[in-house]
């Protein structure tokens, strides 16, 4: 069934076809309306869960943690400080290795207050363990959390997920999108069997305390189950695709890369306009590319060496910032390619050899990027690589949008 949803009502479809069984969740703009209409399911009955009202986002999590662990399925949903908020339950639901899906419209982060879009809420939970897959467009918002639940409790991984959609862009955006039926949903999500949970005939304990002779072990295992949450993540887009016809590359989601000598880096919907802009600028003969980052935790490092380490310019667009450095997306691009082979054949006239990354950090706070900002990045990439092929040096700083 197609329908004219927005990002946050095709996130609330996707739980209600999950067929989630609590949830829990304290309004923020601009999530709220994902709980107003499961909180609609719950009432008209066409959802069968139950809905905890809480204080807070701190006690949000807390009771998604209570109830997960004791072998259910849960969802909750928020943004910005109240995703900051949940900061200390962030751990201790990764740390236990509780596999829930939580949905993120992401927004500024105070000070100055704001309900605008950027990534800072999320960017800034980076390190907590969770996986992070930030989406394009509502069909993705619906198809993603779908794919997270099955990511989640997956047994080499066992790790909850963040789904980031931008907010208002994305959030308050409608479009048409297709609404898979509940039997075929069933079919991809199985009934959820917890592989671990609260019995009292066989008692667990989540949450223990461990000395330095134990705490290492917990936090290498963690690790590890993140790191192969890659595979799991691509293994689980193929069999979406295999079933509902629709894919999303996994962990990165290339654009006319294979011979781009300038290639955008991003995350989120962001991504929609950047299409238009390099469509416009290969029908002006220009040789650029575009790579969305889906999974920016874990941290696609292979995907995104066989992507971009033969462009001459890789620019990373950046809707956060690390203070005192630059946008973090950068950093961790900057990270992945170094020590990166170079290329075996150069594509211009002149060698070079691993790419030159320029971060660029823009529309924080909900500020407009529209497509001559991002044709300006590519153009000041293009003029920098033909700079260096007249003699010059290549030097590119990159920028700030203010």
């Amino acid at each position: 069934m197609r329908a004219y949803l927005n990002g946050n009502e095709a996130v609330a479809t996707a739980v209600r076809l999950a067929r989630t069984e609590v949830v829990a969740a304290y309004p923020i703009t601009p999530q709220s309306t994902i709980v107003e209409k499961i909180a609609e399911y719950i009432a008209d009955g066409s959802m069968a869960a139950d809905y905890i009202r809480v204080e807070s986002e701190h006690a949000a999590l807390a009771a998604c943690y209570g109830a997960a662990v004791t072998g259910t399925r849960v969802f909750t949903a928020t943004s910005s400080q109240g995703l900051a908020y949940m900061y200390e339950m962030l751990h201790y639901v990764s740390g236990c290795r509780v596999p829930l899906v939580m949905a993120v419209a992401n927004r500024g982060l105070a000070a100055p207050w704001t309900i605008w879009a950027d990534h800072q809420d999320a960017i800034a939970c980076r390190d907590t363990g969770w996986i992070q897959l930030y989406v394009e467009t509502a069909q993705e918002a619906l198809d993603t959390c779908l794919q997270a639940y099955k990511i989640a409790a997956h047994a080499e991984v066992l790790t909850p997920v963040m789904v980031c959609l931008d907010g208002y862009v994305l959030s308050h955006t409608e479009e048409i999108v297709d609404v898979p039926e509940q039997e075929a949903v069933d079919r991809f999500l199985p009934p959820y069997q917890a592989a671990y949970a609260v019995d009292p005939e066989r008692p667990y304990v989540f949450g223990v305390g461990a000395g330095p002779e134990l705490y290492p072990a917990f936090k290498y295992h963690q690790q590890q189950a993140l790191l192969r949450a890659q595979e799991v993540i691509k293994e689980v887009d193929r069999e979406f695709g295999a079933q509902f016809d629709r894919t999303y590359g996994g962990l990165v989601d290339p654009y006319y890369c294979d011979d781009a000598d300038v290639i955008l880096v991003l995350m989120g919907a962001t991504a929609g306009t950047a299409r238009e802009v390099v469509d416009d600028l290969r029908r002006q003969g220009e040789r650029v590319g575009l790579l969305r980052l889906r999974s920016f935790r874990p941290f696609p490092v292979a995907d995104l060496r066989a992507v971009l380490t033969a462009a001459g310019v890789v620019a990373v667009l950046d809707r956060d910032c690390s203070f005192g450095y630059e946008g973090v997306l950068a950093t961790e691009v900057k990270a992945a390619l170094y020590g990166s082979p170079a290329p075996v054949a150069s594509r211009s006239e002149s060698q070079w050899g691993q790419p030159l990354v320029a971060g660029f950090v823009g529309g924080l706070g909900g500020r407009d990027i529209g497509p001559a900002d991002l044709a300006g990045i590519y153009r000041q990439c293009l003029e920098a690589l033909r700079h260096r092929d007249r003699g010059g040096e290549l030097v590119l700083s990159g920028g700030w949008q203010r």
